[in-house]
């Protein structure tokens, strides 16, 4: 297992991550599998989507800020109960397929940690598994 490090630097952001599993996958030199990434977060998440307009990225968050409300009587006392309700929401783990030695996603898709009670330093564990094909 891999464990990638990063730091946000807002409270709520999407942080594209797909280049940095791409390498990993490059690195482990496995030509066919898979790629389980985890986020062992509970107030941020992974998901896959659109990564060449941003404007997708706004739109996502903006829906997830009027679904899960700030202003509501959490019993949470630490403040952050909307932070945990959107990450368990998108959720903390993606299983990505490997072939040809790289990451296999649509054209218009990429991976990304989707901060919710930052700035914080965050980790990312990655295993990649080799399999054969079916």
């Amino acid at each position: 297992m891999v464990q990638l490090s990063l730091s946000t630097s807002r409270k709520e952001e999407f942080i594209d991550i797909t280049g940095r599993i791409r390498t990993l996958i490059r690195e482990s030199g496995v030509k066919s599998g898979l790629a389980v990434v985890f986020c062992p977060h509970t107030t941020c998440a992974l998901t896959i989507n659109e990564h060449a307009d941003p404007d997708v990225r706004a739109d996502i968050m903006m829906t997830l800020r009027k679904l899960v409300p700030e202003n509501i009587p959490y019993a949470h006392t630490e403040g952050n109960s909307p932070a945990h309700i959107k990450s368990s929401l998108l959720g903390n783990s993606l299983t990505l397929l490997v072939e040809d030695g790289d990451l296999v996603l649509g054209t218009w898709q990429g991976i990304f940690l989707c901060e919710f009670d930052g700035p914080r330093r965050r980790q990312i564990w990655v295993r990649i598994i080799e399999g054969g094909k079916i």
